[in-house]
């Protein structure tokens, strides 16, 4: 509203007021000043940003490993046909890709014996 009553003309007649003001040789100095200013929020809106996504894959994996071993969650169903290894399985064969890894069911059971003996304090048996 207020723009409608001073018209296009209001951003002109207050830089004249600034430097009439201030006078020429504050002006750089103030530029200066708000450029700073402008640098450091856009600064700190990024760090937060990223402190965001940080905690949001925190998050995410944290959730991931208070799943309980053998359940998918709604986003790990497959939906399209099965994936067929390229490299014959053997017992030992642990086929990985960039984000994940593939075992045969005994090693997924061993190593979950494993981590139970390991969290009731028996050690891993042999």
């Amino acid at each position: 509203m207020i723009a409608n009553i001073f018209g296009p003309d209001l951003g002109i007649i207050i830089v004249v007021i600034l430097v009439v003001l201030l006078g020429g040789s504050q002006l750089p100095k103030i530029a200066r000043n708000v450029g700073t200013a402008g640098r450091e929020f856009r600064k700190a809106q990024q760090e937060a940003e990223d402190e965001a996504e940080r905690e949001k894959a925190a998050k995410a994996a944290r959730d991931a490993a208070n799943e309980p071993a053998g359940q998918l969650s709604a986003a790990q169903v497959p939906t399209g046909s099965p994936q067929i290894p390229t490299t014959p399985a053997t017992p030992a064969a642990i086929v990985q890709t960039e984000d994940s890894i593939q075992l045969t069911r005994s090693e997924l059971d061993a190593l979950l014996k494993a981590r139970e003996e390991q969290t009731r304090g028996e050690g891993p048996t042999n």
